[in-house]
């Protein structure tokens, strides 16, 4: 089993529903969802759809054997007690030929709260495998993210976080432009105003390849006030 911590929208939100129905799964159910009419988007969304619709906090890790599960929660509690909610407006990007949900411009409270992720849950991470290692050197890793794998498990984080909420796989050349117009539409209510970022959510890879399921949300504590501005 992994485990992973991510940034998924709350299952009552119009954001949840529209990112379920657009990868076709509820991962907070597991609900299979009938998705939009849209020629091909099946065959583009079946990895980001595996994951669950979320934004990726801590990467998928493995425990280490001498770690008790429950004290996971509980560090994942803590960290979830000391933040507060934010907002932030998002948009439709290309990244590296695949689409996804970022934000407008820089957030610092984001990047500080991936950098809490990472940092502060790491030693409940078993090292990666010979495998994982492989896989993810074949990407072509700058020194910097060469030394972020093997201190962290992962070369996308610190200085190369990129908050995104992944929408397709990476896309033909000639397809870009069809399904830009098709997400733009379909996510049109959540990009007109801010995103609320109210907590952290724990996701479960039961068996290898099998599908993330979202297991325990931990908000972060907020007023009415706060939620309002």
């Amino acid at each position: 089993m992994r485990h992973a911590i991510y940034f998924a929208p709350s299952p009552d939100t119009v954001l949840h529903a529209l990112g379920s129905r657009w990868l076709g799964r509820d991962a907070f159910t597991g609900e299979a969802l009938e998705q939009p009419s849209v020629t091909g988007l099946a065959l583009v969304t079946g990895q980001p759809c595996r994951y669950g619709f979320h934004a990726t906090m801590k990467p998928p890790f493995a425990l280490r054997e001498t770690v008790d599960p429950e004290a996971l929660l509980r560090a994942l509690a803590a960290l979830a007690a000391e933040e507060h909610c934010f907002k932030v407006p998002l948009k439709l990007a290309l990244l590296d030929r695949f689409l996804a949900l970022v934000p407008r411009g820089p957030c610092a409270a984001l990047h500080r709260l991936a950098v809490r992720a990472v940092r502060e849950l790491d030693g409940f991470r078993a090292p990666p495998s010979a495998v994982e290692l492989a896989r993810r050197r074949s990407a072509g890793l700058s020194t910097r993210q060469e030394r972020h794998l093997e201190d962290w498990g992962y070369p996308y984080v610190f200085e190369d976080f990129r908050f995104h909420m992944t929408l397709t796989e990476r896309l033909p050349p000639a397809e870009v432009e069809r399904f830009e117009a098709v997400a733009e539409e379909h996510f049109a209510s959540v990009l007109a105003a801010p995103v609320l970022i109210d907590g952290l959510t724990l996701f479960e890879e039961p068996a290898v390849g099998a599908a993330f399921l979202a297991v325990r949300h931990f908000p972060f504590p907020h007023s009415a006030a706060e939620i309002a501005t």
